[in-house]
């Protein structure tokens, strides 16, 4: 067997210290900074994967994994066609680093995928697509949000201690950055919700000469009606000037 499982918790007191070691604590505090800039959830999914290929000793592809939609895995950001590939050979086969990172909470080494017994159908099916090395970290995006960090190498022995160190540190400070990212999301999606119904309980109020409370209780029987969310309720009669089902018009 090649490479190891490595709970990341253990790592950290042995990683070494110097002058090699301050120049990448500022280099990763640059790439933190640009992280944070980003503009939405998906430009910063897609800033780490090419971050980590520029900072990550190593890597030549990089790719994150999330848990979405009930339990599926998919990919959500790649440097390359070849991550996508060699990710759905992961989730085809149910098998592979991503996935142990992912579900298990460990940092895992693969020195070389043509001597890999961990994973055996995996490791035909990237070995086919020219993979040999591959360093796979747990990104905690929230608790129900689970990812991890995949980078890959054609090289046999692509990474190293040096590669696991600053990898370890580069998935830290991409979980915060993309945690912020949903965050803010979230609350902007939020607000927008809110004043859409806002929008939606004015023009209620003044066709129908209803009260605030009487306007949204006409767009909450809409959506129980309907099976239909309220933000969409709402959305639709902005739009269109009409409730989605006659059966809820004011009285």
């Amino acid at each position: 067997m090649t490479g190891q499982g490595v709970d990341r918790r253990s790592q950290g007191a042995d990683a070494p210290g110097g002058g090699r070691w301050d120049e990448v604590a500022v280099r990763l505090g640059r790439i933190a900074r640009a992280l944070q800039d980003q503009d939405n959830a998906q430009d910063t999914l897609d800033e780490v994967v090419r971050a980590a290929v520029r900072a990550i000793p190593g890597a030549r592809h990089a790719g994150i994994m999330m848990v979405v939609d009930e339990g599926a895995v998919r990919t959500v950001a790649r440097t390359s066609d070849l991550v996508d590939l060699v990710e759905q050979v992961q989730c085809e086969v149910g098998q592979g680093p991503g996935l142990d990172s992912l579900h298990r909470h460990l940092t895992v080494t693969v020195a070389d995928l043509r001597a890999e017994t961990r994973w055996p159908a995996f490791a035909t099916g990237a070995g086919g697509l020219g993979v040999l090395s591959v360093l796979s970290f747990q990104l905690f995006v929230s608790a129900e949000d689970l990812g991890a960090l995949t980078l890959y190498s054609p090289e046999p022995g692509a990474f190293d201690q040096e590669s696991v160190h600053v990898g370890q540190l580069f998935a830290t400070h991409a979980a915060v950055a993309l945690a912020a990212a949903r965050r803010e999301e979230q609350l902007t999606e939020a607000m927008r919700t809110r004043d859409l119904i806002g929008q939606a309980k004015g023009i209620l109020m003044e066709r129908h000469k209803l009260s605030a409370n009487q306007a949204f209780a006409v767009l909450v029987r809409s959506s129980q009606y309907g099976n239909t969310k309220l933000h969409d309720v709402a959305d639709h009669l902005v739009r269109t000037g009409h409730l989605p089902t006659e059966a809820h018009r004011a009285p």
